[in-house]
């Protein structure tokens, strides 16, 4: 992708990286999220407050570790439809037990549980810090990060000489990491260093593990960016930069939902399964003065832009991909389709992609799973089934997904963000 004024490449993977850097956890993510919509006009509502006679504007609320934000333009009413972008907060690897402190033999390790599907392997021998939120017994929460306090240690291959036929990691014994020297004990009393909060008030932690090493370019043309969260960060820095920029006197309601837990299925109060897009979209609809009726009438008018991570084709193995469709690196981001509605892009959504990519002066490029390996999901059939909004997934194409440091192309991460914002701008067919 040239820079022919939509986005300036380098520009755009430093903001990227610099996204990815702020927000090991999903909690991070929506507060760095809802820090930038605030330096652009962007509201923080309560759930709990009234938000009826809301006129035109931007506004923003966030539930635990998901986040919506959307715009209202001038002249919108009752019956106005909605252009929603979707994305997700979370990515996998590992969570904090409750009674972390475990260890033997002189070291000090900590109690993790596997958090959706991790490349198991691709965590060893990394430094990891901790991240999340933690809650007095009084009720206050408080977002923590620590630097690099951990790591999973891969035994020696003169301990295991098959080692290199297939590395199998036991999912108790294998993965917990090493933190300290000495008996076990003083895992939160470290993990709160330097934030204030005192541990003999701490009775609840969502703290998961993260990688510490920061995005970086590499290649011989500095062409691909090396970096964890990729998938599923690189859609949610999409959708709020297309949020930032989304026109205030435009015909639809610009909305970016980016929920938590789509990697362990999305059924929670804040991921996709559950009702959070629904109660914003009514009361939104309700704050211009609609009823039950508008809002279907709004629905019916709506589209949904479901970005994900997709697969580009490996080229240690094209076997596991499709033979005539192979996403190509800097070929475009990906239009993702399945004939099984894994993913809920149909002939009308393709076009109206191609529109944006058009709009956007971008290419893009079809995914189909090979049909021997089945392809995962997103949140897109879930809010085309729980809504009735029309839904078109995409994404950015990958190598190395679900590892602990996934890479891309430059040039696609860019062209995602241009058609993620034409997007929001595309006139009513």
């Amino acid at each position: 992708m040239t820079d022919d004024g939509a986005h300036n490449v380098d520009e755009y993977i430093e903001d990227l990286a610099a996204f990815v850097t702020a927000s090991p956890s999903s909690f991070h993510a929506a507060a760095e999220g809802a820090r930038r919509l605030g330096e652009h006009g962007f509201t923080t509502l309560d759930e709990r407050d009234d938000w009826s006679g809301l006129g035109p504007g931007r506004y923003l609320v966030v539930r635990d570790g998901a986040l919506v934000a959307w715009v209202v333009p001038d002249g919108a009413g009752p019956a106005t439809g909605y252009r929603v972008i979707g994305a997700h907060t979370d990515s996998p690897g590992f969570k904090l037990k409750p009674h972390p402190d475990v260890g033997l033999l002189g070291w000090q390790q900590a109690g993790v549980e596997i958090y959706g599907g991790p490349l198991l392997n691709s965590w060893l021998d990394r430094e990891l810090c901790f991240a999340g939120r933690v809650t007095t017994r009084h009720g206050a929460e408080h977002l923590i990060a620590t630097g690099p306090v951990a790591r999973i240690p891969q035994l020696a291959i003169h301990l295991d000489r098959t080692v290199n036929e297939g590395l199998a990691l036991d999912r108790q014994t294998g993965v917990q990491p090493v933190w300290g020297a000495g008996d076990p004990g003083g895992l939160m009393d470290r993990l709160l260093r330097g934030s204030g909060i005192d541990p003999e008030h701490v009775v609840g932690w969502d703290l998961v593990v993260a990688d510490t090493q920061p995005p970086r370019r590499f290649g011989g043309a500095e062409e691909f960016l090396a970096s964890g969260r990729l998938d599923n960060l690189s859609a949610m820095h999409a959708g709020l930069l297309a949020m930032i920029a989304a026109p205030g006197d435009g015909t639809l309601i610009s909305v970016l939902a980016a929920f938590d837990h789509e990697e362990l299925g999305s059924q929670s109060r804040s991921g996709a399964s559950g009702p959070l897009l629904a109660d914003v979209l009514e009361r939104i609809t309700d704050g211009l003065g609609g009823d039950a009726v508008d809002l279907r009438r709004a629905l019916a008018a709506s589209t949904c832009l479901s970005v994900d991570a997709g697969h580009l084709v490996h080229p240690n193995q094209p076997g596991r991909h499709d033979p005539v469709n192979r996403p190509r690196p800097g070929a475009g981001p990906l239009l993702k389709l399945n004939a099984n509605q894994r993913y809920a892009t149909d002939a009308v959504g393709a076009a109206m992609w191609a529109r944006a990519c058009a709009a956007a002066r971008v290419p893009y490029q079809e995914f189909v799973s090979h049909n021997g390996v089945p392809c995962g999901s997103t949140i897109g059939p879930l809010t085309a089934t729980r809504l009735g909004i029309r839904t078109i997934d995409v994404g950015l194409g990958l190598l190395s997904m679900h590892s602990v440091r996934e890479m891309c192309h430059v040039d696609d991460a860019a062209a995602l963000g241009a058609a993620v914002a034409a997007f929001l701008t595309l006139p009513v067919e």
